[in-house]
């Protein structure tokens, strides 16, 4: 009896500790549901909704004419959630045999049958993200729209996930300054697509996303879904046509003297715009495929040889006013600084060249004796002057990557006894193509130096919200006395020196050639740089233009003949398409209708 006594007694415990087990469990769950059921969701949802960021559309990078450089193109990924709460079972029945044979008939991929096997698999199985296509166009994502049950908006079922690809229609063609942005990689940015960084990618949207599976997350089309804004659009100075003829140009020059790399800049003396950028770089050593993968023009400090005999001779002109018939003892062409002899290319016509020969046959002993006899006591004297042309410090272009330029100083630890006598003709000194042709356009522009410019304005939505106006370095660089003896030396160039075998008819051109030893570790090897820089016309200069061929191969170096060839080419194409240089008929005020009456007359008489 006792046994059953006890036997009972542990059930009747046990019965009651389940009790408690029990309503525990049931209080939890009441607790759970109905006191921490908002917070108990919300961490849910933390592990299955995000917030994620829509691309908003790049703006777009246009040339001066309105030619389309850089733009976004939107692709789309297409999915149907066949179950939201706006498609009843009725509109359903009535709508999924059309849907399915616009399917068909818009993708081409699969047969009315196929789409409709689909959006009935996801309607009985209560899936909410069925993708029906991966890749589609701005142009077949508007037809969709239309689509049976699409178009009811939201309550339709049409989920769309956009993606932008970057395009650039004429590939190649000003590709380094167009650039890249790469702001996502943690690589430094390039050209204006990096510089107006800011300004082309707009401001990023906001929307919900679900976690259906592993690792995919479906959209959700939700209210609260903030739209993303699409970037300004950038005007640049860049003419396309104007850059196709640069780039053809140099190729077909690059090719011919099989050289290592080159560039060209066309910039407007007024404004400082730059027209056309080229910079093309060989694809290996034995290679004839040339790229445009870097920006020579704007971030290569070199030793510029011979187009810096300009900026000597603005120095010394400007400061002791010399004239350009002085003479000056050049012997056979050598002649001896500090232990060092320098050599001139060729031998001089004559023991005794005037400033203004020195400067058209390019030679070194010429400007090197001049610069010695009038700044050897006071060579600092000298080094402040070229400072004043501001070659010692960067241009402050947007685009970046920009080259440090040097010009040595008398005080700096690589100052040798033969500095002075190597700066004045184009060594010793480091100085970027774009540099170059900065302080060439300040000459052609009457001495006012004017900062190149790549872009016009910012547009959005077709509005104008910034201009760009002309920048101005230096009102007066040098004296106009000293400009006009300037431009005598290089029209002289052109007419009489060493780059007289451009050939130019159609009109005058003033510039100046370049041959510069490259320096590899600090020794002087075969190899060249060939330059040409100058303006045209030369009565009213309009353009400059600047041509850097880097080591050509095929035994002929000098800037005449190396470079000069692709100014001439861009020169005179540019020159015969442009309406700058014609003369507008009704000048004189007479009316067109008069002209016609005075040419009647003539033809009459």
């Amino acid at each position: 009896m006792e046994n059953k006594k006890d036997i009972l007694s542990r059930a009747y415990l046990v019965y009651v500790i389940m009790c408690v087990f029990a309503f525990a469990i049931l209080y939890r769950i009441c607790v759970i549901q109905f006191k921490e059921g908002d917070v108990w969701k919300a961490k849910a949802e933390a592990f299955t909704i995000k917030v994620e960021e829509t691309e908003a559309v790049r703006g777009n990078i246009f040339d001066v004419n309105g030619n389309l450089l850089a733009t976004s193109l939107p692709y789309y990924e297409v999915a149907v959630d066949i179950n939201v709460p706006g498609i009843d079972k009725k509109i359903y029945k009535e709508n999924r045999d059309s849907l399915a044979y616009k399917l068909s008939n818009l993708f081409g991929d699969k047969t009315k049958k196929e789409y409709l096997k689909i959006l009935n698999d996801a309607r009985e199985s209560g899936d909410h993200y069925v993708i029906l296509q991966r890749n589609v166009s701005y142009k077949n994502l508007q037809a969709l729209k239309t689509f049976p049950l699409f178009k009811r908006g939201r309550r339709g079922g049409l989920v769309t996930l956009q993606t932008n690809k970057r395009e650039r229609p004429f590939q190649m063609l000003a590709a380094r300054t167009i650039g890249l942005s790469r702001a996502d990689n943690g690589i430094k940015p390039v050209g204006l697509e990096g510089a107006f960084d800011s300004i082309l990618k707009g401001e990023s949207g906001r929307r919900l996303k679900q976690k259906i599976a592993g690792d995919v997350w479906r959209p959700i089309n939700d209210d609260s879904e903030v739209e993303s804004k699409d970037g300004s659009d950038l005007y640049t100075t860049i003419d396309i046509n104007i850059q196709d003829v640069a780039e053809h140009a140099l190729l077909k020059t690059l090719v011919k003297n099989n050289a290592s790399y080159g560039c060209v800049v066309l910039m407007e003396v007024k404004t400082g715009e730059v027209k056309a950028i080229a910079n093309l770089t060989r694809g290996g050593k034995d290679s004839t495929a040339y790229f445009e993968n870097l920006n020579y023009a704007i971030g290569y400090a070199t030793e510029p040889g011979s187009t810096f005999k300009l900026a000597s001779l603005l120095a010394v002109i400007d400061d002791y006013n010399v004239s350009l018939e002085e003479k000056v003892f050049v012997g056979d062409g050598k002649a001896t600084f500090a232990n060092l002899e320098m050599k001139d290319s060729h031998a001089p016509e004559t023991p005794t060249l005037t400033v203004q020969r020195i400067f058209e046959t390019s030679s070194n002993v010429g400007v090197a004796k001049l610069i010695t006899k009038y700044y050897s006591k006071n060579p600092q004297a000298f080094i402040d002057k070229l400072n004043s042309f501001h070659l010692n410090q960067p241009l402050g272009l947007p685009i970046p990557g920009e080259g440090i330029p040097r010009i040595k100083q008398t005080k700096n630890k690589d100052w040798y006894g033969t500095s002075l006598a190597w700066i004045s003709h184009g060594y010793e000194s480091l100085i970027t193509p774009l540099q170059t042709l900065t302080l060439y356009n300040a000459i052609a522009n009457g001495g006012k130096m004017v900062k190149p410019s790549f872009v016009r304005e910012i547009k959005r939505n077709g509005i104008v919200v910034k201009d760009f106006e002309t920048e101005v370095i230096d009102e007066q660089v040098v004296k106009k006395e000293t400009v006009s003896k300037a431009k005598q030396l290089m029209e002289g160039v052109v007419k009489n020196g060493s780059g007289k075998g451009l050939n130019i008819t159609a009109f005058k051109v003033g510039g100046k050639t370049g041959t510069a030893k490259i320096s590899k570790n600090g020794k002087y090897e075969k190899t060249y740089q060939a330059s040409f820089v100058g303006y045209f016309p030369a009565d009213k200069p309009l353009y400059t233009c600047i041509v850097i061929i880097n080591s050509p191969s095929n035994g002929i170096y000098y800037g005449g003949l190396v470079a000069g060839p692709v100014f001439k080419e861009v020169a005179e194409k540019v020159y015969s398409g442009s309406l700058d240089f014609i003369e507008p008929i009704n000048q004189n005020k007479i009316s067109l209708q008069k002209h016609l009456k005075l040419l009647k007359h003539k033809a009459a008489n």
